[in-house]
């Protein structure tokens, strides 16, 4: 099978050689450091060159960033950028760009997309992360009380932009799955309420989520931490599944397909475990085994491989990954 066709089928339940084998998430700048103090040949050094060098299902995202260049980049805590309505308005002179992307900067991708050699992945910044980088965690928690106005104009804002980046996408090409950016769970769960995602986010879902099912994409909700109470809302709102399931964070694989049996899901493998041994690393891919198997699932890292990590110890996973995708359609 392609690689593009064998993704799709896995995760829609269909019969596959093989299930995929890829790393979904860019590696952390801290392992590739390391892996090149470890003979990682220095001049590999972004994502797509990595998945060449270990030879794994080529993935490439097209990411819809709504700032235009020479915005100031979003510091890693999410300080915020504005206070309210008047600096909103303000700094939206940098933000949503038009067109939402350069076509050509995605061209080289589309011919071996169109072969079904690369899986293609469309992002989107959602209604929860997007009002955070503007507002700041802190402001975005007291504006669903205080300024809930200023919370559903920069969605409306938000919603047009995204839209648009969809029509756009179309025109151009199929993507093979898309996630809407969110990282609204923490540890223990959703950090907002039902009744908020209903009131400020499901609003802008309703009209987008359709499109995006149009548009022959596969629909994820990209979300850390514990995302088992979050499923049922995401679904709600027409989402077919989510991405990246971190163990640390209490989910469980079983309990979710048992709960939600259609629901596809990438990712699951605990990082945590894959500097402790080959027997630790096979007992993890064991555990996910029965999971592998019923399809609707393709397994991953439960987020950035760690710098933990080391080079042999990131072969030795790949390794029984590739074992195990063989083995769980035997």
């Amino acid at each position: 099978m392609k690689n593009a066709a064998r993704f799709r089928a896995a995760l829609n339940f269909a019969p596959v050689d093989r299930l995929p084998v890829l790393e979904w998430a860019p590696y952390w700048d801290l392992t590739v450091d390391r892996w090149h103090e470890e003979g990682l040949p220095a001049s590999l050094q972004n994502w797509e060159e990595l998945q060449d060098y270990f030879e794994l299902d080529p993935m490439r995202q097209l990411w819809v960033w709504p700032y235009k260049p020479g915005a100031p980049e979003v510091p890693k805590h999410c300080p915020g950028f504005v206070k309210d309505r008047k600096e909103y308005l303000d700094f939206k002179k940098l933000l949503y760009p038009d067109p939402p992307f350069d076509p050509e900067e995605v061209e080289p991708w589309l011919q071996a997309h169109k072969d079904e050699e690369v899986i293609l992945w469309f992002t989107l910044h959602g209604f929860y992360w997007f009002p955070r980088e503007i507002l700041g965690v802190e402001h975005q928690m007291f504006a669903f009380y205080d300024q809930p106005d200023l919370l559903r104009e920069i969605n409306d804002d938000l919603l047009a932009f995204n839209l648009k980046a969809l029509e756009l996408t179309k025109s151009l090409c199929r993507p093979d799955f898309m996630t809407v950016a969110e990282d609204m769970s923490y540890h223990t769960g959703p950090m907002l309420s039902k009744q908020s995602f209903d009131e400020f986010l499901m609003p802008c879902y309703q009209p987008l989520v359709p499109e995006l099912k149009a548009g022959g994409m596969i629909t994820l909700v990209d979300s850390d931490g514990n995302v088992m109470p979050l499923l049922p809302w995401t679904e709600q709102a027409g989402f077919e599944g989510t991405l990246p399931l971190e163990r640390n964070a209490d989910n469980d694989l079983q309990q979710i397909r048992r709960d939600h049996p259609r629901a596809k899901l990438i990712g699951g493998f605990n990082k945590l475990v894959m500097n402790q041994g080959e027997n630790a690393m096979r007992a993890e891919f064991e555990n996910l085994l029965p999971i592998m198997s019923g399809g609707g699932y393709v397994p991953g890292v439960d987020h950035q491989t760690p710098p933990a990590v080391s080079l042999q110890d990131y072969q030795l996973y790949l390794s029984l990954l590739r074992e195990y995708c063989d083995k769980a359609v035997k």
